[in-house]
């Protein structure tokens, strides 16, 4: 029998209380069972969190929400798309149809030629002349010229054929440019650069520039002057 064993039974016999007594191997033992014993929330196993998308996340009344903004926005997009399509459409026809694109004095080039060559022969015709040829001058511009044009050259050239004749004046024109602002149809409005040449008998000759603003009208195939404005 033990130590241990012989003073239990001892203090049994004697009458006192029992003091036990353990030895080294006993609280070993002890020691074992208390690490085995685990309490219920040391046991609970916290699960992992598990990732949410957003369609888990939204309840399905919001995700069919979501659907239909989606359609109504896609609606409203391809609306804008035909609009955006029909408002081009319009604005290019409106381009092609203005009066600059039916303006042929920017694509016609034979025409644009024509009108330049007769203007500048009446022109020069008009406003050409001596002291002998002052009728035949007033015969050519009957013929050349046309509507305001050539009433203006009428009620002046009375002054200039007696002046003609008294001082044994004469005037060469020479037209140095032309330029085709507008040719539409039978109508075409131009801009001319020309100098004249003064000469009196006995006197130097003397020359001046002249810019002119000439609208003119074809008829009979003839490009006539119906308009002549100084500048």
């Amino acid at each position: 029998m033990s130590v241990t064993r012989a003073s239990a039974a001892h203090a049994h016999d004697s009458g006192e209380a029992a003091v036990v007594s353990t030895t080294g191997q006993d609280v070993e033992e002890r020691e074992e069972r208390s690490a085995e014993e685990v309490t219920p929330e040391a046991e609970e196993v916290v699960p992992e969190a598990e990732e949410i998308t957003p369609e888990e996340e939204a309840p399905s009344g919001g995700t069919g929400r979501f659907a239909r903004w989606r359609r109504v926005l896609a609606g409203a997009l391809a609306v804008l798309l035909v609009a955006a399509g029909a408002a081009l459409f319009v604005r290019g026809q409106q381009i092609r149809d203005t009066p600059a694109n039916a303006n042929r004095a920017l694509t016609d080039t034979a025409g644009t030629d024509r009108v330049t060559a007769d203007v500048s022969s009446a022109l020069t015709t008009v406003f050409s002349y001596a002291p002998g040829t002052t009728a035949a001058t007033k015969t050519a511009a009957q013929r050349l010229l046309a509507g305001a044009a050539l009433k203006q050259y009428a009620a002046l050239f009375g002054q200039v054929e007696k002046q003609a004749a008294d001082q044994k004046l004469t005037l060469t024109t020479h037209v140095v440019r032309v330029g085709v602002v507008r040719l539409t149809g039978d109508s075409a409005h131009l801009l001319v650069f020309m100098d004249q040449v003064y000469e009196r008998e006995g006197k130097a000759a003397t020359s001046a520039p002249a810019q002119l603003s000439v609208t003119a009208h074809q008829r009979d195939d003839v490009w006539q002057i119906v308009d002549i404005t100084s500048r």
